[in-house]
Parts: C-alpha cells; sequence; structure tokens
C-alpha cells in the first residue's frame, strides 16, 4: 500500500535534481574502546550489519503512481538489501581530517538512489589518529535535521561500559509489537487524516491574517516568514551538485559567556558568529553588500516527546537580519537579537500548521526564482540558510567507543550556496559549512573568520 506523503516531504523530492541534492548528513568521530584497534571496530560494524532486522523508517522508499494521481508517497521496498545502504570506506595516508573532509565532501554531492530507501551509512578507516568516523546521509523527505540527530543518538549510551548496542536503523523492542490485528491495510483514507483534513480548514481560516501581517512585517524591514530586503550577494547564484565541506568545533562554555554578559540567547550568538564571519569573508573578496545579509533560521516545531520513528519535517523559519554593515562585534550581536525577538513575535499565536504554510509561503520566491532561471539577477528572498541542531548533552558513547565529534553536513539550495548548521554535543559546538565548490571559494577560511569573531565578541562584551 502506497502511504501518502506529506506536502512538505514531498516538496524535498519535487525540487530535487542532480544539481540540487537533496539529504542531510552527519559526520561522527569515535575513539575506539581501550586496548582496541581497527580490526575491532571492523567487526562491531559487521556485527551490526548481519542483523536483517530494519527498523520501517529505513525501509521506506518513495513511490508514485497513476493510482496516487501521481502523488508522491511511500512504499516499504520488499526487496531490501541493507549491504547497499552501509558501505565501508578508507582514507588515503596520510589519513588527516583534511582527507576526512575531502571524502565527506564527495559523499554528500551524490545524489540517493531514488529505487530504494533513502539513506546510507559509511564506516570511514584509516584516520592517522586511531579514531574511525561514520558518514550518515538521509533524505530531507524522510526526516529533518532535528528528528535526523536523534535517530542518530538513540544508538549511543551514557554508559561506556554498555554492549551489544543497536545500529541506527535497527528494529527497537517497542517496533516489535504486533499490530492491531483488527485495523488491515486499506487504500481507503484512516478516519485520523479525516479529521486532520477538518481541522486544517480551521487552520486556514487564521492564515490569511498572518499572511497580511507577515507581509506588512516583510515590507517594514521587520523580522518574520518574509523578507523583502535580501541583498544580491555571490552566494545567491545559481549551483552545481559539487559539494565542499568543512567543519569545526568550539567550547559551548565559551558561547554561554558571551550570551549571558551580552543579554543574549545562544542562538543568538551562534548567528552573530556566523555574521561576523561572513563580513570578514565577504570582504575579502571585495563582495560585502552594502545591505545586511538575511538568514532563513529554521524553527523546530519537535516537541520533547515527540518521535522521530514515523519521520517527516517539522520546521518551520524565522528570517533573521545579520547585521553585517556594521563594523562592531557588540552592535552586530544586539541587532541579531533584535530581529530574532522580533521574529520570534511574529510566530506568536500561530499553530504548528500555520507557521509551517506561513514557512512554505516564505520558502517559495527560492523555488520560483529557480524554475525561472532568475537566481543571481533578482534580489532573492534571503541569503542563505543557519540552523541550530541540538545534540546529546553529555559524552556518548557506543559499544564502548567514546564520540569525540558530531559535525552536520547540510542543503545548499540553488540561489544559496552556502549553508551553515551547528550542532551541539556535550561541551562542544560544531559548525559545519557546506558550500557550493564551484560558488563559494576557500570555504575553509570561513572557519578562521568565526575563530576571530568568536574572540571580538569575547571583547566586546567583557568576558575576554
Amino acid at each position: 500500500m502506497l502511504l501518502p506523503m506529506s506536502p512538505t516531504d514531498s516538496m524535498f523530492l519535487i525540487v530535487e535534481s542532480r544539481e540540487h541534492p537533496m539529504h542531510v548528513g552527519s559526520l561522527q568521530l569515535f575513539q575506539p574502546p581501550e586496548g582496541a584497534d581497527a580490526l575491532d571496530v571492523r567487526a562491531m560494524f559487521d556485527g551490526a550489519i548481519a542483523s536483517d532486522e530494519v527498523a520501517p523508517l529505513f525501509q521506506k522508499r518513495p513511490s508514485r503512481s497513476i493510482t496516487s494521481l501521481g502523488q508522491w508517497g511511500w512504499q516499504t521496498d520488499r526487496e531490501f538489501d541493507l549491504e547497499h545502504h552501509v558501505r565501508r570506506n578508507a582514507l588515503p595516508k596520510p589519513g588527516r581530517v583534511l582527507e576526512l573532509l575531502a571524502l565527506c565532501s564527495r559523499l554528500h554531492s551524490t545524489l540517493l538512489d531514488r529505487n530504494r530507501p533513502l539513506w546510507e551509512t559509511h564506516l570511514i578507516e584509516g584516520l592517522d589518529d586511531g579514531r574511525y568516523a561514520l558518514y550518515f546521509k538521509v533524505h530531507h523527505a524522510l526526516v529533518d535535521g532535528v528528528a535526523a540527530t536523534r535517530m542518530l543518538s538513540r544508538m549511543l549510551s551514557e554508559d561506556p561500559a554498555q554492549r551489544d548496542m543497536p545500529a541506527p536503523w535497527a528494529l527497537r523492542d517497542q517496533e516489535r509489537r504486533p499490530r492491531n490485528p483488527d485495523a488491515k491495510g486499506s487504500p481507503a483514507l484512516p478516519f485520523s487524516a479525516v479529521r486532520t483534513a477538518i481541522e486544517a480548514l480551521g487552520e486556514a481560516a487564521g492564515l490569511v491574517p498572518a499572511l497580511a501581517r507577515s507581509v506588512n512585517r516583510g515590507l517594514n524591514e521587520q523580522s518574520g516568514s518574509l523578507s523583502f530586503s535580501a541583498p544580491k550577494t555571490m552566494l545567491n547564484v545559481p549551483i552545481t551538485g559539487a559539494r565542499r565541506f568543512a567543519a569545526q568545533s568550539w567550547p559551548m562554555e565559551r558561547i554561554r559567556q558571551v550570551a549571558k554578559a551580552g543579554e543574549a540567547t545562544i542562538n543568538d550568538v551562534v548567528l552573530a558568529l556566523c555574521s561576523g564571519a561572513l563580513r570578514a569573508y565577504l570582504q575579502s573578496l571585495d563582495a560585502l553588500p552594502e545591505q545586511p545579509l538575511i538568514a532563513m533560521v529554521p524553527v523546530s516545531l519537535h516537541t520533547e516527546n515527540s518521535s522521530s520513528d514515523g519521520g517527516g519535517n517539522a520546521v518551520g523559519a524565522v528570517l533573521c537580519n545579520l547585521g553585517t554593515q556594521l563594523d562592531d562585534a557588540g552592535l552586530r550581536l544586539r541587532a541579531v537579537h533584535e530581529s530574532m525577538t522580533d521574529g520570534k513575535e511574529s510566530l506568536k499565536g500561530l499553530t504548528p500548521v500555520q507557521i509551517l504554510a506561513m514557512s512554505a509561503i516564505g520558502m517559495s520566491p527560492l523555488v520560483l526564482l529557480s524554475a525561472l532561471r532568475l537566481n543571481g539577477v533578482v534580489r532573492p528572498p534571503f541569503n542563505l540558510v543557519i540552523s541550530n541542531v541540538p545534540g546529546p548533552r553529555q559524552p556518548m558513547y557506543w559499544n564502548g567507543a567514546r564520540l569525540d565529534g558530531l559535525y552536520p553536513l547540510s542543503i545548499p539550495l540553488d540561489g544559496q550556496a552556502l549553508n551553515i548548521t551547528c550542532t551541539s554535543y556535550s561541551d562542544q559546538i560544531a559548525f559545519g559549512l557546506t558550500g557550493c565548490r564551484r560558488s563559494v571559494p576557500h570555504l575553509q577560511r570561513l572557519l578562521g573568520y568565526l575563530d576571530d569573531e568568536l574572540g571580538a565578541l569575547e571583547r566586546a562584551v567583557g568576558v575576554a
């Protein structure tokens, strides 16, 4: 039976092309257990592959047909082959992090096969310091960044002594429970879907005034789901499918101190770091516009108790003025804080469904510009995506191997050649920069500019 796919999820399949892959990824670095070596790590990995019990989410492949009226849905892959999805890679010597990031850049550039479930995991061996890495990618139609991080976290434990732990794709105990024998598969629309459709009519009634308010805010250059003030930049051009990835971590305590002293949030500081780094980067290329850059900032609509087992996307968006025209780090932080406070205020009183709809409207100009091949010709709806995804707060282990680093890879969009995604883990925060190889030269320099900006913010708020 073809299970219906939500419009939000199907959008990521509709807009995907060879030059615009629509998957997110994660790079995890592990320190093997004490006394273990590469062969032991491979044995653990082989043991995980040996089990053929795979969670339902990881068996879903996209499909559409005449019977679905051309709409995308999900089918269970009856010929599922785990070894197609779980692969091994080895780094060339000398096996530095540089070679690791280059490999991840190539892996992240290739499309997922739509004839199979839309995910891959790669064990990467050959690091010169004895660690090993896992690169995981999954299509955005299947899960969003927050749900993907939760899925990866479920394979980990706070106990370094725990063994026989499942792989992230493994079937869990609650998924073994027998289905209700009275619940028979049927192409008929389930009652819950009918009820949801009825409720959606009520949601739609509130969209018109919400859209009017958002348009008014955009025309007055206030934050919300729409913006009409983003400048044209070198980042807002047509892109290719080739990717370049750069990543680095900083102590979370430094971010917290700046946030506390600057009377801002941690997310405000993350955005201000990106603002200063982008300003320096664009200045170095003589490409800094006079008007401030506008960032699209995803807002997760997942709750603490919501499950990622069923997949899907639950993400809204706020547009943030990054204040890149300001030459003082403290002023940039204040501009970001005021813009994000204003943007959050614009979402008050809206239901999650309405926030999703407003965010889709805000994204629609990007799709339209791409379809009309106007990227780089007219103003973009925003200049880049900057996302902050929370990860585990404690040190984590997989079968005794300590997770040393967790680095996100995301999606540059056509007309949006750079994506910055951050993931917090334990006492660190990692910045993952994913850019179009052709359109974003010297991507790694942004890491140095991020470090410089953190020091500038510390001095600006008096914690240096």
